[in-house]
Formats: C-alpha cells, structure tokens, sequence
C-alpha cells in the first residue's frame, strides 16, 4: 500500500458557478495547477471543501473528476452519520482516489468514543486498500488518544497516520503519545500555523495546508526549511521560523470558522475568479475583514520579495 500522506498537500475549496453549484471544471484545474507547482496530492471535501454544503453526490462527484484527471486525491469522510461516511470512503476506493482522510462523527454521539470506534471502524473497512489518516481537530468534538487509535490500527492496517489539526500542544501530545510509539505511523501538521513546530519538534511528515492554496510556492519553501531543519540545519531553521511568522496572520486564518472565505477572497485577489462566490449568499466577510486580509496579504507579498532577495 502506497502512501500518499507525505510532503505538502493543499485541502482544495469548492469553487462556485453563478447559479452557486460547484465547478468542477474550475476545481480539476485548480488541482492540476498545484500538483504542476510541486504539492504531492490534494484532500477534496474536508473542512476547506465546505463539505456540509454540497450533497452526497456533488461531493462524489468532485472526487470522481480529480481522480479522472490524473490529480493525486485523498477524499473526506466527513458526515453527519456513519452511513453517508462509508458511502464517501467506498466510492474513494471504486473511482480510483488514493486515500481517506477519516473525521469523526458530528452531532449524534460525537463525544461517545464507543460511538466514534464503530463510525471510524466502518469507514476503514469500506475502503481496506486505501491509506488512511484521522482528523484530529477541536471543532469536530472528539479527540482521538493513543489507546483507540492503536485498537483502531490493529484492526485495520490501512490507517497509516494521524492530521493534526489542534494547537502545539494537541500536536505534541500527538508525537509524544502516538507516533512516537510506532515508527511507521506518519504524522501530518493539519493547521498553517503549526508547520515548523510539526516538522522540528513533532516530527511530522507532511503538512495539509490551507494558506497553500494561495500561496503554494511560499508553502512548499516553509515545508522544505522546516524537513531541513528538523534535520538539524540551524540556518534553516532560522528561516523557517521567519518564514512562519511573516505567514502567521495569513495561516492563523485557517484556525478559524470564517477559514473559507478568507482564503477564496485571497484566491480572488490572485485573479482566481471563480473563487468570487461560495455557496450561501449570506457567507461573506465583513468590509473590515476584507480590508484586513488584504493589507495583510500585501505586507506579506511585500515582506517575501524582500527577504527573498537577502537571503
């Protein structure tokens, strides 16, 4: 079983028509662009993908138009029940894409973590084949701990790793707890400003990001200083670090809830255009987001032409 959980990998947004229906011609260039770029693969339908919005089979769909187009795909499972989760990992494995990202169930039993190992268990058996990664993060209500992803692991060898999505200290107790138990589980740094910290003191593999969607090159540079560094390159890791916090009010967008329409309105501002809408008309920043976001982006785009010069 290959595994597709290494290197740098933007969750891809769902892109609008006028009518606010997804644009999957739009979304399939997108994909191919940022795999040209140099990203390894792209998750579809997690958080970024605005997957409560999109019914069953848009979001399958999608799925099944990155993967005819030769884009390297991990598909989200997220879902309100565990029935429509199954659904999304064995229609993953029928079209051909190449890994699950596994989210725990929302709303009904969420804190249960009985509930939670019957759910994940049924999502890894539907696509045995595929690698698999679970998706730690606050948001979703449940933290997975070492004891239920080990059972969980014995079980199903094709989960391979753990996304963590939670702050510095969720991903130390990742590293501390779980990887650190077992060399082959990989570790991937789920949150834009937690990149460095991953890499250097969490040894993590890989990094799904959300800022790379906007700013891949800058991204693919971060994720390189920091393996770098976290091979000991003291230079490296003096840039990386710079790096990061010159990025740190653009990744800190992906900590929170209007993480979407921040990161659409910066593709917009890249001449993305089909980034303009999302799917509920009243889904839109305020004007001082907006001003706020902007003036931030310049002074990156500003501070990077810089530092990238003298360095």
């Amino acid at each position: 079983m290959s595994n597709i959980f290494i290197g740098t990998i933007p969750a891809l947004m769902t892109p609008c028509t006028a009518e606010r229906k997804p644009d999957f011609d739009a979304l399939v260039r997108k994909g191919k662009e940022l795999i040209e770029i140099g990203m390894s693969a792209v998750v579809y339908c997690g958080s970024m993908g605005d997957w409560p919005l999109l019914t069953e089979a848009e979001r399958q769909e999608g799925v099944a138009h990155l993967v005819a187009a030769g884009v390297p795909t991990i598909v989200g499972t997220g879902a309100v029940n565990s029935r429509e989760a199954v659904a999304h990992a064995a229609h993953a494995a029928k079209v051909g894409a190449h890994g699950l990202m596994v989210i725990p169930r929302v709303l009904s039993r969420g804190a249960s973590p009985a509930a939670q190992e019957a759910h994940f268990s049924a999502i890894l058996a539907a696509a045995p084949n595929l690698p698999a990664v679970i998706y730690n993060s606050p948001y979703y209500g449940f933290a997975t701990r070492a004891e239920l992803f080990f059972k969980l692991r014995r079980q199903y060898p094709n989960l391979v790793g753990f996304k963590e999505f939670g702050g510095a200290a969720d991903m130390r107790y990742a590293a501390e707890h779980i990887t650190s138990q077992d060399d082959s589980v990989i570790l991937m740094a789920g949150v834009d400003t937690q990149v460095v910290h991953g890499f250097v003191n969490c040894g993590a593999t890989g990094a799904i990001t959300g800022i790379g969607n906007a700013l891949p090159r800058e991204v693919l540079q971060l994720v390189e200083l920091s393996r770098q560094a976290a091979k000991g390159d003291a230079v490296a890791r003096r840039r990386a670090w710079e790096l990061s916090e010159a990025l740190n009010v653009l990744s800190s967008f992906d900590e929170g809830t209007d993480l979407v329409l921040y990161y659409k309105h910066l593709m917009v501002l890249n001449g993305d255009q089909e980034y303009r809408l999302h799917f509920n008309e009243s889904d839109a920043l305020s004007d001082a987001q907006r001003h706020y976001a902007e003036t931030q982006y310049q002074l990156f785009r500003q501070w990077y032409a810089n530092w990238s010069t003298a360095a």
